[in-house]
């Protein structure tokens, strides 16, 4: 018989969710891995999206981590050495379900976003971001391609960008990616709580009404997007992710980790 597991062997909770002034606090806290889209991160992300969506009292939901770093994209560890077959599609549609959210999202970005975790920066409503934050869409230095999270990032990024970013998988400030089109506004590290707050309390004096018809407004063409290139983005992905060439990059970067 399978041993019960007890609250010690319980894996510890990754993504925490707070409510306070109808605002939705949902935080990233998985430091052993920079908040990686873990297979149980992007499970908890769901559900924490979820229970926003369902709860009257909540009008806006925020995202944000516990530390500097927001996420550093695909888990590499599990991206190495499994099929990314379900975590691609799963990636497809955590970016579906925070565009599609009845509520804004709002994304607040203290240090780095890599990759994967720019997506979900991309599909927020709005994101605040640090001045000196970092980004940098990594994927073609590890013979990948930025192809599910290219269903949001390409929708805001401005062509000449996107090319600059996809193609050379450099570092990019957050005033950059307010440049860019990425973000929606970028502040002194220093001032970016109060200018989230400040936010988030001007979005929740919306009616709930006004704040759902205007987001659809607002997200039809992204919608329409993602459900019209998500099936095939997630299997360029899930092809590229079980490449020999990606797979010795990854199993490259990761000893190079230790």
């Amino acid at each position: 018989m399978a041993e019960t597991p007890t609250p010690d062997s319980a894996p510890a909770e990754l993504v925490h969710y707070d409510v306070a002034d109808a605002v939705a606090t949902i935080t990233l806290d998985s430091p052993h891995n920079k908040n990686a889209l873990s297979r149980q991160l992007v499970t908890e992300l769901f559900e924490r999206l979820e229970r926003a969506a369902a709860d009257p009292e909540v009008r806006v939901v925020l995202l944000a981590s516990a530390d500097r770093v927001f996420c550093s994209g695909a888990d590499l560890s599990e991206a190495a050495t499994v099929s990314m077959e379900e975590g691609t599609r799963r990636i497809v549609e955590l970016q579906r379900l925070i565009v599609s959210l009845d509520k804004p999202v709002v994304v607040c970005v203290r240090g780095a976003a890599r990759a994967g975790g720019i997506g979900v920066v991309a599909a927020a409503d709005i994101a605040m971001v640090a001045d000196d934050a970092t980004f940098a869409l990594t994927e073609v230095k590890l013979g990948l391609a930025a192809a599910t999270i290219s269903l949001t990032v390409l929708h805001r990024m401005n062509p000449r960008a996107a090319s600059l970013t996809t193609l050379g998988g450099e570092v990019f400030t957050g005033r950059d990616a307010a440049a860019y089109g990425l973000v929606t506004a970028a502040v002194p590290a220093d001032d970016l709580d109060a200018e989230v707050a400040r936010v988030c309390a001007s979005l929740a004096t919306g009616a709930p009404q006004g704040l759902r018809e205007s987001k659809r407004l607002l997200n039809r063409d992204l919608l329409a997007r993602i459900d019209a290139l998500g099936e095939e983005m997630a299997e360029v992905s899930t092809r590229l992710f079980g490449s020999d060439e990606a797979r010795e990059a990854m199993l490259a970067f990761l000893t190079r980790k230790k």
